[in-house]
């Protein structure tokens, strides 16, 4: 029997990386992105993990070392128990949440290292390639950059469905609505709101957008307003779906969405909810309740855990990530026909920062 390490080390660092051009979607506008990223050493193996989150949860990991080290690496279930107590005064969700799903994703990482295989595997695999969609198309751009980035996902990697940002000034939108459908032709069309409606003028805007052909709606309002989700879902197009669940903080979190008869098709954050340990139980609840799953951006670090979820329906391909991803990973996805997949001849999820490109990065 393959005996547990010890885990004897942990560190953190924030970077803070630009954005290739001004961002935006309904309810926000931003230049930057964050990463807190986590390192887990068990003698010689390390594991990676990481989220997109403000600085201050690379505070909270610090103070979370000593429910880590010293522990078994194999016992993650035991370490998350640990965790989830110590932030018990600073609630579970948000930044808490955040700080203890980089921490998970590390030691999944580690774990997996330790026992020299790739990490989809280590997880079971329902499948070895996972689909993603293109999604960016902010509320800052242009038309034309609009086009050009949609239809770059379709023609050039071959997605067959992109997501754009509305919201902001819902008088343009339809406008923009037609410029993104025109781009990708017959693909499919996702939109996010971001929670910039309220629950009728949701209603009156998915009306008003119905000749576009719109499949997806995502967080037409917050998702803390389940009886607004359930309001629209009930009242749209029954070709419309409605998503949500990106800030999922905890299980309770998921099984509240679902309950509500809130979406039709429940999101999920690695970063956020858990890391993997809270991705699997939320893939668990999904197929309890025969809805589909989407992880939400980040997909290098949803990569292999996406494969083992048996009603996973896509990843998000979000363009900033991404960018981020591939600039400072060796081992980042890339996409072919659409399509992602981890390479079984790494160990853990795959991935290696590059410290020295990150250092300019580094607050």
């Amino acid at each position: 029997m393959t005996s547990s390490p010890s885990i004897d080390r942990l560190e953190c660092a924030t970077y803070k990386i630009p954005t290739d051009a001004p961002e935006g979607d309904g309810t926000f506008e931003w230049d930057s992105t964050t990463m807190v990223l986590v390192q887990i050493w068990a003698g010689s193996h390390r594991g990676i993990g990481y989220t997109y989150a403000d600085a201050a949860a690379a505070g909270l990991v610090a103070t979370l070392k000593d429910a880590v080290i010293g522990s078994e690496c194999f016992d993650i279930p035991s370490i998350h128990k640990r965790l989830a107590s110590k932030v018990r005064n600073s609630e579970r969700s948000g930044i808490a949440a955040c700080a203890i799903s980089a921490i998970d994703v590390a030691l999944w990482d580690l774990k997996a290292r330790c026992l020299d295989l790739p990490l989809f595997m280590l997880l079971g695999a329902a499948r070895k390639s996972i689909p993603v969609y293109g999604s960016g198309g902010f509320t800052t751009y242009s038309d034309k950059r609009l086009r050009d980035q949609l239809s770059a996902w379709i023609g050039e990697d071959g997605c067959h469905a992109v997501k754009m940002k509305i919201g902001a000034d819902a008088k343009r939108d339809p406008g923009r609505i037609a410029v993104a459908r025109d781009a990708i032709g017959e693909a499919e069309l996702f939109i996010d709101a971001n929670g910039a409606f309220t629950p009728q003028s949701a209603v009156r805007f998915a009306s008003v957008i119905k000749a576009a052909g719109v499949r997806w709606f995502e967080e037409p309002v917050s998702s803390d307003d389940e009886a607004g989700l359930n309001f629209v879902r009930h009242r749209t197009p029954a070709s419309m779906e409605i998503a949500a669940g990106e800030y999922i903080y905890t299980l309770d979190d998921a099984r509240h969405l679902i309950e509500a008869k809130a979406i039709d098709v429940l999101q999920a954050d690695v970063t956020r909810c858990g890391g993997i340990s809270g991705f699997l139980k939320i893939s668990a609840l999904c197929e309890a309740f025969h809805i589909d799953l989407s992880g939400h951006c980040a997909p290098s670090v949803h990569l292999h855990v996406a494969c083992g979820a048996a009603w996973l329906r896509h990843l998000e391909w979000f363009h900033d990530h991404v960018r981020i991803e591939q600039m400072l990973f060796e081992g980042a996805p890339a996409i072919s026909g659409g399509m992602i997949k981890p390479d079984p001849s790494q160990r853990g999820n795959g991935l290696e920062f590059k410290f020295q490109d990150a250092e300019k990065f580094k607050i």
